[in-house]
């Protein structure tokens, strides 16, 4: 299994810049995908806020499994992780977002007030790795179209302050990972859920990495996407054999490149229904995948 690494020069900058920026802001919300939870989340986010208060936004709700949200939502909570699940297209994302801002802020909030300083709205700092989908949220946040929004990595490329009403107001930064994850099935996630840019991974890895989870927990899927028998995902079916047969059933021939590339987006935009690669479960001691 290919290492999938990807830190350019303007992502090292980037984190510079939250750093600076960290002491302006009374929270941060950290977009995390709700279909890759954990191993969307950035530690050098957590490294960088200190003991600023944290709002974990979990993204694309409506692409991931109900039943493993319902799991990482009781996860976080139980580590004392103030936690939100959204889709971001959801009318009154802006009223929840607030209300729980000010829920995770409410002591700070009464004691200026016990001061006497003038009531002003809260500054977030919103920060995610690529793709998480958080120049859509911003959107909805602001209600404009304010953030430019794209199905890649790299789209923001600047911070910017927005005002999403009287009470909030958002620093938007670009999408950041970090140095090295913590494993090659990190990496591989990432890469699934649009993290990464799609030119620096090997596809078919990639690919691969997807139908083993398939396979093990919603062949289904597989089958009604392409069109398989049981014959084909029998076990001793090795998966890079499955992978030409699935080629061969999209009409490539041998071209399973090709094939990898359309397994992915197919995952990516939810083609083989609501999926969630991560359980709380799968975390050993040290946080890390298994």
């Amino acid at each position: 299994m290919a290492v999938i690494q990807w830190f350019p020069g303007h992502m090292a900058k980037a984190l510079r810049q939250i750093r600076e920026q960290m002491p302006l802001v009374d929270i941060v919300f950290e977009l995390v995908d709700a279909r890759v939870p954990y191993s969307s989340q950035n530690p050098e986010v957590a490294l960088a806020a200190g003991n600023k208060l944290r709002l974990l936004i979990m993204t694309k709700t409506d692409l991931a499994d109900q039943q493993r949200l319902a799991e990482w939502l009781d996860f976080f909570k139980e580590e004392g992780q103030p936690v939100l699940a959204l889709d971001s297209r959801q009318r009154n994302v802006a009223k929840l977002v607030t209300a729980k801002s000010k829920e995770i802020l409410h002591d700070k909030m009464a004691e200026e007030a016990a001061k006497g300083l003038k009531k002003r709205p809260i500054r977030a700092m919103c920060v995610g790795v690529p793709n998480v989908g958080k120049s859509t949220l911003l959107n909805h946040l602001v209600k404009k179209n304010v953030a430019v929004t794209g199905n890649r990595p790299g789209v923001t490329t600047g911070q910017q302050w927005l005002r999403s009403s009287a009470e909030l107001e958002l620093l938007d930064t670009p999408g950041v990972l970090w140095h090295k994850f913590a494993s090659a099935k990190q990496g591989q996630m990432l890469a699934l859920s649009g993290a990464i840019k799609d030119s620096l991974y090997p596809k078919d890895d990639v690919a691969l990495f997807a139908l083993r989870y398939l396979r093990e927990h919603q062949p289904e899927k597989l089958q009604e996407r392409y069109r398989l028998s049981a014959a084909d995902l029998a076990e001793e079916v090795t998966d890079p054999d499955l992978l030409l047969t699935i080629t061969q059933k999209m009409g490539f021939r041998d071209d399973y490149d090709r094939a990898s590339e359309r397994l992915i987006f197919d995952l990516r935009k939810g083609k083989l229904g609501p999926i969630t690669m991560e359980v709380p479960a799968d975390l050993n001691a040290e946080g890390i995948n298994e």
